[in-house]
């Protein structure tokens, strides 16, 4: 079998960023898949499962409100938990998510109250929240991005 292409960065070198993981077209629709990576893989700790939990809630219901809700199509966790996926409608590249990710990461920033979608009747495991956890996290990845713009993946 092929190896996939995300399998194909040496995560070793990877660090905090906003990378273009993957572009897909059909029928000429492209969806980008954008790569925020919050740590450093196999270097730092992952992050916290209940905070995950809470940015995927916060992070899906800024960006499907946002003045780009029709271009988003998915924002995710990954499952090594150092990040997550956020896949839009277009030929992007990082440059073009940058200021909508540094928005996203401004609402968690300032949230506060219930986390939207966190109730038994809108999810499977709504009592693991962590929205202290999930600042602490987006401050951090918010503060790599402002330091360094990471855009490329690290090459051998």
């Amino acid at each position: 079998m092929r190896k996939i292409a995300s399998f194909t960065i040496d995560h070793r070198k990877l660090l905090p960023g906003l990378y273009v993981s993957r572009k897909d077209t059909l029928n000429g629709c492209t969806v980008t898949t954008f790569d925020l990576r919050f740590t450093a893989p196999n270097r730092e700790p992952v992050m916290d499962m209940p905070a995950v939990h809470t940015i995927e809630h916060l992070g899906a219901t800024f960006l499907r409100n946002s003045e780009k809700q029709d271009r988003i199509v998915y924002f995710g966790p990954m499952g090594c938990r150092t990040g997550f996926y956020l896949l839009m409608f277009g030929d992007l590249e990082s440059e073009d998510a940058a200021s909508l990710v540094e928005r996203m990461c401004d609402f968690i920033l300032d949230f506060d109250g219930p986390i939207p979608g966190a109730a038994p009747d809108e999810c499977g495991n709504w009592l693991e929240q962590n929205l202290n956890m999930a600042k602490f996290y987006i401050s951090r990845y918010k503060e790599e991005l402002s330091k360094e713009k990471r855009y490329q993946y690290p090459v051998d």
